[in-house]
């Protein structure tokens, strides 16, 4: 494992990410212009999505109903594992919240670098896991909310809560706001995916003398750029974890693992390949910082972004990028060998 650590900490795509971080600790000048950081951003989540939509065309129904189920089942018990963590750290509902529907939710760029990872040590895995970020995206958040809608009415008069059976007065679209839902299933980055997915999808490999030259054979050099623009974002938000604590900042990296192993476990039940249960690992340990703020930003104004932002971008983002990657796919390698 220490080998195919230092293997992934010495590639182009971490070394860049690195050197952004360096540049924002050392208060360096260099910046990315917003334009430029929003253009990458939507090369990569087309580019996904169409290898998605591509490779997911070669599969029948069945051989992806397994992967589909146990995606929506981490994207579903994510956010209550994430609460649980949280009762060890004084932290408020809000935030709280905020936090789960952040970590039940993916990151389309750790998600990326893993693609990478196994690139470079020579690791295939199926094509249709690209797909699986797409369906990961929205379950997270809508449960979170849900949770919070329980927790602000817990005593209220209409709804009744045992162990084993909770009755709502109120049907889901009252609990959660109309502009909230739309974002949770058609904010940007979800749309792009599940657009790219789809065109991929319908098109098949035929698109592939369109779409290789620039979203496939250079996926991994724009990925370098989108991740020092990212290494310059995850270096400005560190202070602000600083200020909430070492329970926090252990949080950052405990959860990851936790998720990770979450993510190894159900890729192996369902019997993906060995890459296959690593993205699956990364797609359960990674955080959101796209979907999930913006959908955060509407539902749960209260939360601090810097908190939820700060340590998925702070902490957890560069763990994975460095640690969590090859941890998870050295999980993969002892789960299959069970």
């Amino acid at each position: 494992m220490y080998e195919i650590m230092i293997q992934n900490i010495l590639s182009p795509v971490v070394l860049f990410f690195v050197l952004g971080l360096f540049a924002a600790l050392v208060k360096s000048d260099l910046k990315f212009p917003s334009a430029l950081s929003e253009t990458l951003s939507i090369f990569l989540l087309v580019a996904i999505g169409l290898k998605g939509g591509i490779e997911l065309s070669k599969y029948s129904l069945g051989e992806v109903i397994s992967p589909v189920i146990g995606t929506l089942f981490l994207g579903s018990i994510l956010p209550i594992v994430t609460l649980l963590l949280l009762k060890t750290i004084k932290i408020d509902k809000k935030n709280a919240i905020a936090l789960a529907a952040t970590y039940g939710s993916v990151s389309i760029v750790t998600y990326g670098a893993a693609i990478s990872f196994l690139d470079q040590i020579g690791t295939t895995y199926e094509g249709f896991m690209n797909a699986m970020v797409v369906l990961m995206e929205s379950p997270a958040i809508i449960v979170s909310l849900v949770l919070l809608k329980i927790m602000e009415q817990k005593k209220s008069e209409a709804h009744v809560f045992s162990s084993k059976t909770v009755a709502f007065t109120s049907p889901l679209t009252t609990w959660i706001d109309k502009e909230v839902l739309k974002e949770a299933l058609f904010g940007k980055s979800i749309l792009l995916l599940l657009g790219a997915l789809l065109i991929g999808l319908v098109a098949g490999e035929q698109a592939l003398p369109t779409v290789q030259p620039l979203f496939i054979d250079l996926y991994g050099s724009v990925l370098i750029l989108f991740l020092l623009s990212m290494g310059l974002t995850a270096g400005a938000r560190l202070p602000e974890v600083r200020k909430h604590g070492l329970q926090l900042f252990l949080f950052g990296i405990i959860m990851p693992v936790v998720g990770g192993i979450l993510g190894v476990l159900v890729g192996t039940v369902i019997g993906l390949s060995l890459g296959g249960i690593t993205l699956m690992g990364v797609l359960a340990g990674s955080a959101s910082y796209i979907a999930a703020p913006a959908a955060l930003r509407t539902s749960v104004p209260d939360a601090n972004p810097s908190i939820y932002l700060g340590l998925a971008l702070g902490i957890t983002f560069p763990f994975n990028l460095l640690i969590g990657i090859p941890l998870y796919y050295q999980l993969a390698q002892w789960f299959i060998s069970f």
